[in-house]
């Protein structure tokens, strides 16, 4: 067997080689390489796949998210709830409104413990911002009620989720908005980077219309102190032929993880899973208790694995301004020590997965007092 990938652009990109060099070449000959109708286009049918009135093309995924903060008027004196176990974007967009973050710890599907959250409200907080941790949809119908209660902002970081659904809705229909990545990695990727907005609110829409091209509402006036964080032309062009492709993708996503919970369910704990929810296993975390015994003997056998993430993000040193400390967040932190992310990816072959779960049996076969969390 040859390396087992933990996940390969290459493959990805021989399946849309001949329609990507075709859009290509009409965008090129059609001189419109900044928003445009391909943009336009893009913009309606993925509004349309996350059932939404309104969706925006942006520079990134990050972008997108603290547009939508920016939108809300959100800054200096405010404070944002969200979670540690994520990348660092999920925090850094809070910080870069002048607002203060503030962490809660996790549930054992790695998602937001609502439980939680209630005990950080305080009177200055603005919005929670939940993450989909790898295609998971958190608690929605908890965190809308806490918003409600509380009247706060729910923002959606649905970075790694797009399509998942729960209770019926897809993801990024729950909040007054959410933000998308299109990454080269996402389920939905393009050539670079990218980012969406959803919404169904009309006046996030409209300021965010305007916040991502310099705050302009023509190109000789300006009504107020904008961003440039554009989603070019060419890679909305890419985007749409993907998009049409993503519920396929997603499927095999979910074919894959199926596969690997009924194979591997004895050995570690598998992602938990809701009845109400549908994720689409944008990465598959397990957690093993010799994480890194596991991972160093899978890399030996030419099986490629990630940590999503190792270090969470209340104690990395750009977080120490803001006093957290070891222990102030532990089922994060104990998690943190534990999960690890197997390979998947539309283009992973049947034979490839096979060989991913022998050696993670032939590792328990071997080491017979490890078992699983």
């Amino acid at each position: 067997m040859k390396n087992v990938p933990f996940v390969s652009l290459r493959r990805q990109f021989s399946q849309f080689e001949e329609s990507l060099v075709a859009k290509f070449r009409q965008v090129g000959k059609s001189g419109q390489y900044v928003f445009g109708q391909e943009l336009e286009k893009f913009e309606k049918e993925i509004a349309q796949f996350c059932g939404t009135k309104f969706a925006l093309g942006v520079g990134n995924g990050s972008d997108a998210l603290f547009l939508v903060l920016k939108a809300l008027d959100i800054g200096p004196g405010d404070e944002v709830i969200t979670v540690s176990n994520s990348f660092i974007a999920t925090a850094w967009v809070i910080a870069a409104t002048g607002a203060t973050i503030k962490f809660v710890d996790i549930g054992r599907d790695l998602n937001i413990d609502t439980d939680e959250i209630e005990k950080a409200i305080t009177k200055k907080t603005k919005a929670i911002i939940p993450v989909h941790i790898a295609g998971s949809p958190a608690n929605m119908t908890a965190l809308n009620r806490i918003a409600k209660r509380n009247k706060v902002h729910i923002v959606e970081d649905a970075a790694q989720a797009i399509g998942s659904i729960y209770k019926g809705k897809k993801v990024g229909s729950f909040g007054v908005a959410a933000g998308f990545s299109l990454h080269p990695l996402k389920n939905l990727s393009i050539y670079g980077d990218g980012g969406v907005v959803v919404t169904n609110q009309p006046y996030i829409y409209k300021k965010i219309k305007k916040l991502r091209n310099h705050g302009l509402k023509n190109r000789d006036s300006c009504a107020l102190w904008g961003y440039n964080s554009r989603l070019d032309t060419l890679q909305a062009a890419f985007a749409r032929i993907k998009l049409k492709k993503l519920p396929e993708i997603n499927r095999r996503h979910k074919l894959i993880a199926k596969f690997y919970c009924e194979e591997l369910a004895s050995l570690v704990e598998i992602p938990h899973q809701h009845s109400l929810e549908d994720s689409v296993f944008h990465n598959f975390i397990i957690r093993v208790k010799n994480r890194k015994k596991l991972q160093s003997f899978l890399a030996e056998s030419g099986v490629e694995t990630k940590i999503h993430y190792p270090v969470p993000i209340h104690l990395q040193e750009c977080s120490e301004h803001l006093n957290y400390r070891r222990g102030d967040l532990p089922k994060t932190e104990f998690a943190a020590r534990q999960i690890l992310s197997l390979p998947i990816f539309a283009e992973l072959k049947d034979i490839e997965c096979e060989y991913v779960v022998k050696k993670i049996k032939k590792f328990f076969r071997d080491n017979t007092t490890l078992g699983s969390v």
